[in-house]
């Protein structure tokens, strides 16, 4: 089976999952964009929900590469800032349509369900991330601050998203660098 064609169909359903929405984007409107009979999709992912599975995780993947490329090997502190800060612009950005993971779960709220658990798999990834920068920090209660930070960082990409008003961001920032400087 061809690698660039499970590319292509990744590719058109994530377009769609994160303009549309995971539910309300079929299989049918998957095969029509991508232009391939359904069949084909099948032959790639096996079901919708082992596409969605996939779509998170290359989601993810690509969300990742764009954070923490900034070591601040002698100053931990400063790290921490900058990768929040690195977040917050992010969601600011006029073309962000929300973390994949936190629209999957809600769109998936059954706990049993792949895609709520994968969904809650890759958010954990941030909390750990941040509970790696605090602790870099020297911050003692690092598993806290890192805590309110996921709060605000995720409250504040629900916000932006479901407001579209990056303006939403700057108090968060400021939050979220009170928080920092109070541990």
């Amino acid at each position: 089976m061809s690698s660039r064609m499970r590319e292509h169909i990744l590719s058109v359903a994530s377009d769609l999952f994160s303009s549309q929405g995971i539910n309300a984007t079929s299989v049918d409107k998957i095969v029509a964009k991508a232009q391939i009979a359904k069949v084909t999709l099948y032959n790639h992912f096996k079901t919708k929900e082992i596409l969605i599975v996939e779509y998170l995780r290359d989601q993810d993947s690509k969300l990742w590469s764009k954070f923490g490329s900034k070591s601040h090997a002698e100053d931990g502190m400063a790290e921490l800032h900058s990768f929040v800060n690195e977040i917050f612009d992010y969601i600011a950005d006029k073309d962000f349509k929300g973390f994949a993971s936190i629209n999957a779960a809600v769109e998936f709220p059954e706990t049993e369900h792949i895609v709520n658990q994968t969904s809650k798999e890759l958010s954990k990834q941030l909390r750990t991330r941040l509970i790696e920068l605090a602790e870099k920090a020297g911050i003692k209660n690092a598993d806290a601050l890192a805590l309110q930070l996921q709060f605000i960082i995720e409250g504040a990409s629900i916000s932006n998203h479901s407001e579209r008003n990056p303006e939403t961001i700057e108090p968060a920032k400021a939050m979220a660098k009170i928080l920092i400087n109070s541990h």
